[in-house]
């Protein structure tokens, strides 16, 4: 008999996935690339990105809470843990079954509700991207940047790394702090999370980072 769960696990892993870019965005060490209409606006929007790329560069440490609210205003938070290059750590309250932390290596995302954990190449996700060491300004990802008096918002998408979705972060025009982001999936719902509390420059012991031993299978993010 087919199992009819494998679908919707999958479909729980992207979206967890896809939210844990965003959270890897705080640190925002993405291959970034800027397409304008005009040179104008291009040189705009490069000297802007690469002046929060820069800022995000020096961060390797980074803890806080987060909310998130999803499509239909279901809401869910917690607290999670950066340390770069590759570690990253989400605890969602009890309100949610998910658990996502990945080793440097490998993201493994649980589900406790369907006492499931599956692995996942840190290289095969978006998070390799926005995990690693050094910030590449080069390619398309960054479709938009717009800047207002209190919010700079960038727009990434690149079918290669988010698929038909896209995702709008949001920063601080002063800091360059990110306050939030959105992502905007293929059927136009959006899941939007903000970030409160954040702490950069902290120490983080390396057993948060440890992969539970029920994470053994590896998958393709796209499966």
């Amino acid at each position: 008999m087919k199992d009819r769960s494998q679908p919707r696990r999958r479909m729980i892993a992207r979206r967890v996935l896809s939210a844990a870019l965003l959270a890897g965005g705080m640190a925002l060490a993405s291959p970034l690339g800027i397409a304008g209409p005009a040179e104008a606006q291009a040189a705009l929007s490069s000297s802007t990105a690469q002046r929060i790329a820069d800022h995000f560069s020096s961060v390797k440490t980074m803890t806080g809470d987060f909310v998130q609210i999803g499509p239909t205003g279901q809401q869910t938070g917690g607290k999670f843990f950066i340390d770069r290059p590759g570690k990253i750590r989400f605890n969602y309250d009890s309100s949610s079954p998910l658990k996502v932390v990945s080793n440097g290596s490998s993201v493994a995302i649980g589900n406790s509700r369907l006492n499931t954990w599956q692995l996942y190449p840190l290289s095969s996700t978006p998070l390799k991207l926005l995990l690693s060491s050094r910030i590449d300004l080069t390619g398309t990802m960054v479709k938009s940047v717009k800047e207002g008096p209190d919010l700079i918002t960038i727009v990434l998408g690149d079918r290669h790394v988010f698929g038909d979705s896209t995702i709008t972060l949001m920063f601080d025009p002063t800091s360059y702090a990110l306050k939030q982001w959105t992502i905007t999936d293929a059927q136009g719902k959006d899941t939007t999370v903000m970030v409160y509390n954040v702490q950069t420059g902290v120490q983080l012991a390396s057993s948060l980072f440890q992969l539970p031993s029920g994470a053994t299978r590896s998958v393709s993010p796209r499966q």
